[in-house]
């Protein structure tokens, strides 16, 4: 019988096992000398830190220095820099700089050379993450919570993997022309003018031309205005449309629909799997929570549940999540899942890093949002981001929202390429019902009624999304059809 597989604690490797190349540092550095030029290709990526040796590590930081300043730097001008650097005298002074460029042959690998350095640099960090990983998880004497030691672990890793990752690739216009030609190519072969993923919503769609890779999409408004209900309703049909597509043989890229990460630090993935199933049902959301349907009711929601048990469509409903640990399970999300869209449900319910948290509030938002912004543009993918407005919309006697409403809106307002506001007359007019007249009152009072009965006629079942800001296009407002009870989203018919 096998023996069972133990996890063995490994022991800190000494300082000099490190992974680390001093040779290939000092080839380097003798390079940057001979030719300045190289510090272009090599600074991108490489910092001081990055060095196994100290000593390499401020002479790499001088170099940059004097070539940031137009000086050429080489072992006569960085000389007086190292006169008194007590760590350089054991490499033998400030002699060793021109020993350093004693090999003109490190010209030719010092790209190579850079690559090395860095690649070893982020193996030490790695080894870095699992001692503390390890020491954390041998230490019992403070509080025992191994939920928030995978999470650390989580965003330690993460950076490593961010410090790692592509790093941003300068296009030829040419590129760049080929890939917005392709754009137009999609949005004219999707039929309904989208270069971007659909709403499911053609009002919507023909005004934003769906949502863009890269971008960062606000949906705003105050609470019961359905602002969560149109998000559902838009990953709901984006994830839809991919199945469709994937059925009527449009390959993946051309695809106008998407796999969807819906984040939801508001409502458990079970109520928001009850929006959907009452939406595709017809059944109203509060009789499926309460077991009010018949039995052809239940047949119904049978069927709709069973279609949508493909659906691309990942509800992640952990509370608390900080913007780091959100980034990391997006990445993990599009490497295992594919995913094409990111939902989160809400915005001002994330949280910063720690350092972040004892700033004041405003700041935190701004990491938040900046760090959402940068999510969109590395995995290329639109977020949608919910976001809470401020009272004092309803001191207003006119309560559609505008930018200034924003909850800290400086950071969310300059990060977002599309702002939207989701607005329900019907939610005011039906707050403001005056007292139901009886047989003994004034006209007064009958009149006021008959009014208020005439405006809830009139903005029933209506809803408008505002778009506030847009950097594709013009700003503007679009009219819905929503129904409460089964919170659907539609086109409304025109009235023409």
């Amino acid at each position: 019988m096998a023996e069972p597989f133990r996890l063995v604690p490994p022991t800190e490797p000494p300082q000099g096992t490190l992974p680390h190349n001093v040779e290939a540092e000092a080839a380097l550095l003798g390079a940057l000398m001979i030719d300045n030029r190289l510090v272009e290709d090599v600074q991108i990526r490489l910092r001081a830190d990055h060095f196994h040796e100290p000593a390499h590590g401020r002479i790499y930081e001088a170099i940059l220095r004097l070539v940031d300043r137009n000086m050429i730097a080489n072992p006569v001008t960085l000389r007086p820099m190292f006169e008194g650097d007590e760590a350089l005298k054991e490499l033998g002074g400030p002699g060793y700089l021109a020993q350093l460029t004693g090999s003109g042959a490190a010209l030719i690998g010092a790209r190579d050379f850079a690559t090395q350095v860095y690649d070893l640099a982020l193996l030490r960090a790695l080894i870095g993450v699992g001692r503390e990983m390890v020491e954390k998880a041998i230490d019992t004497s403070e509080s025992v919570d191994p939920k928030s030691q995978i999470e650390e672990a989580e965003v330690a890793l993460y950076r490593v993997a961010e410090e790692g990752g592509e790093q941003g690739s300068v296009k030829t216009f040419g590129q760049a022309t080929r890939l917005a030609v392709e754009q137009a190519e999609r949005a004219l072969n999707s039929g309904g003018h989208l270069s971007g993923i659909t709403t499911g919503l053609d009002s919507i769609n023909g005004k934003i031309g769906g949502l863009h890779a890269s971008d960062l999409i606000i949906l705003a408004g105050r609470p019961g205005m359905g602002k969560t209900a149109l998000a559902t309703n838009m990953a709901f049909n984006a994830s839809r449309r991919l199945i469709r597509d994937r059925e009527d043989g449009i390959e993946e890229g051309k695809s106008v629909g998407a796999g969807v990460a819906f984040f939801s630090l508001e409502m458990s993935a079970d109520q928001l799997a009850t929006r959907i199933l009452s939406e595709q049902s017809g059944i109203s959301s509060e009789n499926l929570r309460m077991g009010k349907i018949s039995q052809l009711d239940f047949r119904n929601l049978a069927r709709a549940a069973q279609d949508l048990e493909s659906l691309p469509l990942y509800i992640d409903d952990t509370p608390g999540l900080t913007i780091a640990a959100l980034r990391t399970r997006a990445r993990r999300l599009k490497r295992q899942r594919g995913i094409g869209m990111i939902v989160v449900d809400y915005l001002q319910l994330l949280q910063g890093s720690a350092r972040g948290a004892s700033e004041n509030r405003v700041q935190e938002i701004s990491e938040i949002s900046r760090g959402l912004k940068q999510l969109a543009k590395e995995l290329q993918v639109p977020v949608l981001a919910l976001s809470q407005l401020s009272r004092q919309v309803e001191s207003r006697e006119d309560k559609r929202p505008q930018l200034s409403d924003l909850r800290e809106s400086g950071s969310i307002e300059q990060d977002a390429d599309i702002v939207m506001f989701v607005y329900r007359e019907e939610y005011y007019v039906a707050a403001r019902e005056p007292k139901h007249p009886t047989e003994g009152d004034d006209a007064k009072t009958f009149e006021a009624h008959d009014q208020w009965m005439r405006d809830m006629d009139r903005a029933y079942g209506l809803c408008e999304v505002i778009i506030a800001k847009q950097r594709h296009g013009a700003t503007g407002k679009v009219k819905l059809k929503f129904e409460n009870k089964i919170t659907r989203f539609s086109d409304l018919a025109d009235e023409g």
